[in-house]
């Protein structure tokens, strides 16, 4: 007897299996490959400021491109010296980091509350802080400008920046607010019920158990107040005076000062991009935490 050899065809179903099995991994490829393309795009203005900051004035005139095969930090020195950047970088930090620090101090204390309990009133006080979102700030400037101008007068020994951080720390406090209210109240009742009964106070509860399960969403909401502050223009602009100006206003006035100084404006763009680059390093584990918290529930 003869054994005959049948050779089955692959079915639809089959076929149909493989083919759905192929596809995530080129999707997935192309993912990447889109992703990379992206990131290159967007680093390559900062990697030819970076080297135009190492280069001389007379390399940047015969070659706009190139790498600094003989790298003049004397740039960096020169900007920071001669174009005053030293004051403005203190500036800078001096008023970003304190107005951080009071709007995410007055928010976490209004979130707080507006999460975690439920009062007469609480809807009107979450519909008031919503209502600063749909407002941006530099459509009253003018109200702002005339306040500041008053209390200047009225306190002349007290600095204008001070007032500035006053304007930039309300000014993020609605995002913030929103923000932590919502994370707040995902936190389980179980932990609020569990410190009553060891006898936690109000105090100890909210300082020892909440904030720290926050932590994430306090970094995000930091870093959105950050960024925003240490580029704008415009406050400093109309509040601050010459000797007080911050980076992206100094950025202006070394412009028009030594316009012709390509190498020592490219070094001054990289002092002004360093400490938001060196954030975003530090801070990338917090922020993807706060920004993808909830989304397994």
């Amino acid at each position: 007897m003869s054994s005959t050899l049948t050779v089955r065809k692959p079915t639809a179903v089959a076929a149909a299996t493989r083919t759905f099995r192929k596809r995530p991994r080129v999707g997935g490829v192309a993912s990447v490959l889109l992703l990379w393309t992206y990131a290159l795009a967007a680093l390559a203005p900062l990697i030819i400021m970076a080297f135009n900051s190492l280069r001389t004035e007379k390399d940047l005139a015969n070659q706009p491109l190139g790498l600094p095969l003989h790298p003049a930090f004397e740039n960096y020195a020169h900007a920071w010296s001669e174009g005053n950047f030293s004051t403005y970088f203190v500036n800078s930090v001096v008023i970003t980091v304190s107005s951080v620090v009071l709007g995410t101090g007055v928010s976490v204390l209004a979130a707080y509350p507006l999460g975690r309990y439920r009062f007469r009133g609480r809807g009107v006080l979450s519909s008031y802080f919503l209502a600063g979102l749909m407002l941006p700030i530099r459509l009253g400037a003018v109200p702002v400008f005339y306040l500041v101008n008053s209390l200047t007068t009225a306190l002349p020994g007290v600095d204008s920046r001070f007032w500035l951080i006053c304007v930039y720390a309300g000014s993020g406090v609605p995002f913030s607010v929103f923000v932590l209210t919502a994370f707040f109240r995902q936190l389980p009742m179980e932990l609020e019920e569990a410190a009553r009964i060891d006898g936690a106070g109000e105090l100890r509860l909210f300082a020892r158990i909440m904030v720290p399960m926050v932590r994430p969403a306090l970094t995000t909401v930091a870093l959105f107040q950050f960024i925003p502050l240490w580029n704008d223009f415009f406050f400093p602009l109309v509040l601050l005076k010459d000797d007080q100006y911050t980076l992206p206003t100094g950025l202006t006035r070394f412009f028009a000062e030594f316009e012709a100084a390509h190498a020592q404006l490219s070094a001054g763009l990289v002092i002004t991009t360093i400490p938001l680059v060196l954030l975003f390093l530090v801070a990338t584990k917090q922020i993807v935490a706060g920004l993808t918290a909830g989304m397994s529930k």
